[in-house]
């Protein structure tokens, strides 16, 4: 998908004399086009803080020459995992499938991460795999998660000065959705933080309503 960052009329006609004149100060933008300079003051806010146009006192204002997929593109390199992670739901690798199941269900999430004893990161659980631990007869709660979770090293993982746009490729290319957000240690990685397809998918709408 992409997001397109449209502007009306007005901005438009700014945007064509600033790339004609510029640099032109903002009172000769409002001579050109017959306004005020407090009527034009908002639309050159937006455009400036947009990206479009970038602004020296006592100069006057320059076009970027940036498109709005361009400024899109820009703007999606300044999110970070900090910025949008949420709070992880953890679990000891010795509980039963069935507290998982519970855990999981309490908690309305997708996916658990396992810990050992010192708090380190050995393994994750999703809907799947507790699904398929959950067909046939087996007794759930004598089964230990770290029977049927995915183990280190097969986990994939994001720190929190990661891009956004990073971690989401992550999600697609792995068909997963959730990551664990982890500092690493000398022991191993502490799990910080989550960051979910939910948690990306509301921050590029948040950015998309801003470009609109």
């Amino acid at each position: 998908m992409v997001f397109k960052i449209e502007l009306n009329k007005r901005q438009e006609q700014i945007l064509q004399i600033v790339k004609d004149n510029g640099p032109i100060t903002g009172e000769n933008i409002a001579d050109q086009l017959n306004l005020t300079r407090a009527t034009l003051r908002p639309d050159l806010a937006i455009l400036t803080m947009a990206g479009f146009l970038d602004a020296r006192p006592r100069v006057g204002y320059f076009y970027t020459g940036k498109s709005g997929s361009q400024l899109l593109t820009d703007n999606l390199k300044k999110l970070h995992v900090k910025d949008y992670q949420s709070i992880p739901v953890v679990i000891g690798e010795g509980i039963s499938v069935y507290d998982a199941i519970v855990t999981m269900f309490l908690e309305d999430i997708g996916t658990l991460f396992v810990v050992d004893k010192k708090s380190l990161l050995v393994g994750v659980l999703s809907r799947k795999d507790l699904l398929r631990a959950s067909i046939g007869k087996q007794e759930l709660s004598a089964i230990p998660v770290n029977i049927i979770m995915t183990r280190m090293p097969n986990i994939t993982m994001c720190m929190k000065e990661d891009l956004l746009i990073d971690v989401a490729n992550k999600l697609i290319e792995k068909q997963i959705d959730a990551l664990p957000v982890v500092r690493e240690t000398e022991q191993g990685f502490e799990v910080v933080g989550r960051i979910t397809k939910t948690n990306i998918t509301k921050a590029f709408l948040a950015l998309a309503n801003e470009s609109l």
